[in-house]
């Protein structure tokens, strides 16, 4: 691949395409492009963190195993952002389960390569924090959500937000990986999604999604969908653009 095709393809992130030129310049040949295959574990509990990804059309779900075997998605990460960044700032060790959700591509880049830019490069470092506060707004407001709103307005959030970052009506989601990311019994899910397709909102094929009324989705959808998109709007303008 040429270095131009490789530039413009560590830009499908948004975190990397808002970076000043010259930070972008000095970051981008410690950077690699990776394959996310779905299901593919990037950091187990407790593991050393020793890059950070910044997905391209890949999604990664934050997940916290319990005892019981069980897992529960606590944040979610996309081409709006960066993940193995925060979860690193002090110990370096994963604190969940980090995990491919819908695959794609990503860039990676050396944990100490990114830190080394971040105590170096005072635009690069505002920037990641931006990012920072941006993912803790979206991480306090999901927990909200989780405890008050209805498994069909955040399974409509969860839909909805995975169209915003990749870009697609078809979306690659299965009954079992959206209960993963809502936590909640596949046959859960199984009920929801009928309801929503027979509402005109979704058709559901082999493995996937299909939105067919994206406006129908939005005003089912709890309010917490349009608070977290705004927060990234404030602090990353167009990290989670809807198009």
């Amino acid at each position: 691949m040429k270095n131009g095709s490789k530039a413009a393809t560590h830009r499908r992130n948004r975190l990397l395409a808002a970076l000043e030129l010259e930070d972008f310049s000095w970051l981008e040949p410690h950077l690699e492009i990776v394959d996310l295959p779905r299901g593919k574990v990037l950091f187990e509990v407790g593991e050393p963190i020793r890059h950070t990804y910044f997905p391209h059309d890949a999604i990664v779900s934050l997940l916290t195993v319990l005892r019981s075997g069980g897992s529960v998605e606590m944040a979610v990460f996309g081409r709006e952002g960066a993940l193995g960044f925060i979860s690193a700032l002090v110990t370096r060790q994963s604190f969940g389960r980090y995990i491919t959700q819908i695959p794609g591509t990503a860039s990676r880049v050396s944990l100490e390569r990114l830190n080394e830019g971040v105590a170096e490069r005072p635009k690069l470092r505002h920037a990641m924090f931006r990012f920072t506060e941006a993912f803790l707004a979206q991480t306090l407001q999901t927990v909200a959500c989780n405890a008050v709103h209805s498994v069909e307005a955040r399974c409509c959030r969860s839909i909805l937000t995975t169209r915003d970052r990749t870009d697609r009506d078809e979306l690659p989601l299965t009954h079992e990986t959206l209960a993963e990311m809502l936590g909640v019994q596949r046959s859960t899910v199984s009920s929801v999604t009928s309801a929503l397709q027979k509402a005109g909102l979704i058709v559901q094929g082999r493995g996937t999604i299909r939105i067919t009324d994206r406006q129908g989705l939005e005003a089912t959808v709890c309010e917490c969908y349009r608070t977290i998109c705004e927060s990234f709007e404030r602090l990353l303008p167009g990290a989670l653009r809807r198009d």
